[in-house]
């Protein structure tokens, strides 16, 4: 800090101590400079802009000082004055919000210029299809496994018990006059044809 600046400072101090001798109180004279300027530390869009930070600095309460790279990439993707027109048609309510939106969209914008925040969209939009389809499958399995696990509980426990599944008997072999009159039948339709 420098000399005159702290010089000032001081000042400030005294006045602000100083009783009023009319109503012995402490005197309600500010600091002029201390309302017009943030004395702390700059906002990061001041100190980014180089400019002196006012108390009425729309981008103090969003950018604190310790995170300049927030500002600098909306500053960079919108501009200072176009997001403090964005910042002040937000209701106020909904303003820190609008500013950590604005910080998403612009840094997803410094990634991929032609997409921006839609090429993200689209990957989580894949994202979400491709999970749903899991899921649908996961589902199909388990309802499968559930409804032979409930087919298997409501047989018979002697049926129950065994693994495999039983086939009724083979029919009986046929005659051996069936294998002799047709194959003969058969061998002379294929003569005559020829």
């Amino acid at each position: 800090m420098s000399h005159s600046r702290k010089k000032i400072e001081d000042r400030g101090k005294k006045i602000t101590e100083e009783t009023d001798a009319e109503t012995g109180s402490i005197a309600t004279i500010a600091n002029t400079k201390q309302q017009v300027l943030n004395t702390s530390t700059p906002c990061a869009a001041c100190k980014l802009l180089r400019r002196r930070c006012v108390l009425e600095c729309p981008f103090f309460p969003y950018f604190a000082p310790n995170e300049p790279q927030k500002f600098a990439a909306i500053h960079k993707v919108f501009g200072a004055s176009n997001v403090s027109k964005m910042l002040m048609e937000v209701p106020e309510a909904l303003r820190a919000d609008a500013a950590k939106s604005l910080v998403y969209e612009a840094n997803l914008r410094l990634q991929d210029p032609v997409y921006g925040c839609m090429g993200a969209i689209i990957v989580l939009q894949k994202q979400v299809q491709e999970l749903e389809t899991q899921l649908r499958a996961l589902k199909e399995e388990l309802l499968k496994y559930s409804y032979s696990q409930s087919s298997v509980s409501s047989m018979p426990s002697s049926v129950a018990g065994t693994s495999a599944v039983q086939w009724p008997p083979p029919p009986p072999p046929l005659p051996p006059e069936f294998f002799s009159s047709s194959s003969i039948s058969m061998n002379s339709q294929w003569q005559n044809h020829n």
